[in-house]
């Protein structure tokens, strides 16, 4: 093509215009989304609304301890209960409203405040050191379990509270992913300290978690200086969200403006679980697409630099089908990538006998073919799954690291009748679990009951939408889980005199 001025010319003009697009597509996006937020969010309330004071990555130094994070997290929590509990409006005062000392949804219904970090020390010398992660809008609680057993065991165990969370959701309003693996490389260097440099140090990380616990060792393969853990335990990680979270920030950005300050927010709803937010900020979304997308080209620049095998061994519970984060994104941009022979994947398939399969959307029902086909693979792959197509009974059918032969294993454990798949939120709770189990035995009237509602009834007369309130909230296979991770984290060897 010739480069006359009329050719410049016109290639100006429509430069130009692509940009007057874009810049009306953005502008566009920005406010649609800010007069949508207003329209479509209810009234935001005083916990939507005070931030408390918590970790900042800025405030980090390389002598700041977890009994300093504490005590951060101490004035976080005042603040909850000075601004928020001791003020409450009268019309909030609900039995299922966390913040309503007197309701169900409180956490002093158990006795203890599980929104906090949690150190729990065994009775004797400890074996080693675990630390539990939760995951987004999470708290501690969803690792209660795992870590009550691992003291049990003889672990020193502490079960982080990350920044932003436990307190109030607006806490999330202005958090980082950095502030986050802040608290993460804080609580690990204690931990270590406490178990002496060559017992064995384990990361256990749920959904954020997860991925939090997985960029510490990623960085401390890359020469953070933080001490490397001797194996890692995921449950359901986030490894990857959906590729349009990114554009929270877009959104967002008129939240500022009071007028339009539910643009801060892509979920409002009643904080009636007293461990888990259901109000959910815009940040939180593009914490984790930030998060996972720089977790992703480190994965790959560790295995094509020819250093994955200094990560520790993964073993990591998945549900096949998860609506919150990206089961393909564990198989294909983390196993497939850096996993070796010592590392395992176990998989939860969908309840074949359930009688729903029919009703279930193709891609979720197909995807167990492309995630557990023949091919053979680096590392151990696990999949618990029916027995058979009319049989609520599961096995393990497990493929060994370079092999093609399945191994199937029967478990003892069968699927619930009307459970046909689980959930991101169940996995770490067993069917016992007093605020999120099936199970009514032993659990005080008093404590609001998530795990027992089937809610069924006239449309529009409930302040959250039911299939929320139907989502599964405890795992049948919990006992199996907890054993595996057991057994494997017990097994981990000594760090032989030194520690990384």
């Amino acid at each position: 093509m010739t480069d006359s001025p009329a050719v410049r010319l016109f290639l100006r003009r429509w430069i130009i215009r692509l940009a007057w697009s874009a810049a009306l597509v953005f502008v566009t996006i920005v406010i649609g989304g800010a007069l949508d937020a207003r329209r479509r969010l209810p009234d935001l309330q005083p916990w939507h609304r005070i931030i408390p004071r918590d970790l900042r990555v800025a405030d980090v130094k390389p002598s700041t301890t977890l009994a300093d994070y504490l005590a951060i997290e101490d004035g976080a929590f005042r603040t909850v209960r000075e601004q928020i509990e001791d003020r409450l409006d009268p019309a909030w005062k609900l039995p299922a409203n966390r913040y309503n000392r007197e309701g169900a949804s409180h956490w002093s219904r158990l006795g203890t405040d599980w929104n906090r970090t949690q150190i729990l020390s065994p009775t004797s010398e400890p074996i080693g050191g675990a630390l539990l992660v939760h995951g987004l809008t999470d708290t501690p609680y969803s690792m209660r379990t795992i870590g009550q057993d691992l003291r049990g065991r003889g672990y020193h165990v502490v079960a982080l509270r990350v920044p932003g969370h436990g307190t109030v959701p607006a806490g999330l309003t202005d958090v980082t992913w950095e502030d986050w693996l802040a608290a993460v490389r804080i609580a690990a260097r204690d931990v270590r300290v406490r178990i002496g440099p060559n017992k064995p140090l384990v990361l256990v990380g749920y959904s954020n978690g997860g991925a939090l616990v997985l960029k510490y060792a990623l960085d401390a393969v890359e020469g953070s200086g933080d001490p490397q853990a001797t194996r890692i335990v995921l449950l359901s990680p986030m490894i990857g969200v959906p590729k349009f979270a990114w554009l929270a920030r877009v959104i967002s950005l008129l939240g500022p403006l009071p007028a339009f300050e539910k643009a801060r927010w892509l979920d409002v709803y009643p904080e009636y679980n007293p461990f888990k937010y259901t109000s959910f900020p815009a940040n939180a979304g593009l914490q984790t697409w930030r998060l996972t997308t720089t977790m992703q080209a480190q994965i790959a620049r560790i295995a094509e630099s020819g250093h994955g095998g200094e990560l520790p061994p993964l073993l990591t519970f998945h549900s096949l089908v998860d609506a919150t984060v990206s089961t393909p994104a564990v198989v294909h941009a983390l196993y497939d990538v850096i996993a070796d022979e010592r590392s395992e994947l176990v998989l939860f398939d969908i309840n074949r006998s359930s009688g729903l399969v029919p009703f279930i959307q193709p891609a979720d029902a197909a995807l167990v073919s492309r995630l557990t086909d023949a091919s053979a693979r680096r590392y151990r792959r696990t999949l618990i799954t029916n027995v058979n197509p009319s049989s609520l009974e599961v096995a393990e059918r497990t493929v060994a690291p370079g092999a093609t032969t399945v191994e199937v294993r029967a478990l003892g454990l069968a699927w619930p009748r009307d459970v046909y798949s689980l959930s991101h939120v169940a996995i770490p709770y067993p069917v016992s679990d007093p605020v999120y189990g099936r199970d009514e035995a032993g659990t005080a009237a008093a404590t609001i009951r998530l795990g027992v509602l089937s809610p069924r009834g006239e449309r529009a007369v409930l302040s959250v939408p039911s299939d929320t309130l139907m989502r599964l909230t405890w795992n049948p296979f919990f006992p199996y889980m907890d054993a595996r991770a057991a057994a494997w984290v017990t097994s981990a060897p000594e760090v032989q005199g030194r520690s990384r």
